[in-house]
């Protein structure tokens, strides 16, 4: 896969500059568990902090809809 430039604010969130598409939803999912993020009562969605808010734009979002929105974020 090919590595692909990331936004400032999703690399402060992966901490990497490039990484594949695969690599990005990888990473971002360990944040999301390490940080305790994925909604108690609907494991399908994702609270965000105030890291992830900036990537996503709004406070849940649902774990199908999380990769559609960081294709704003890569090149």
């Amino acid at each position: 896969m090919k590595a692909l430039t990331l936004s400032p604010e999703l690399a402060a969130v992966v901490g990497e500059k490039a990484l594949p598409r695969t690599e990005i939803v990888k990473q971002l999912w360990v944040y999301i568990k390490a940080k305790g993020l994925q909604d108690s009562a609907n494991k399908r969605m994702i609270n965000a902090d105030k890291k992830l808010l900036a990537v996503f734009g709004k406070p849940q979002v649902s774990m199908f809809e999380m990769a559609g929105l960081i294709g704003k974020h890569v090149k």
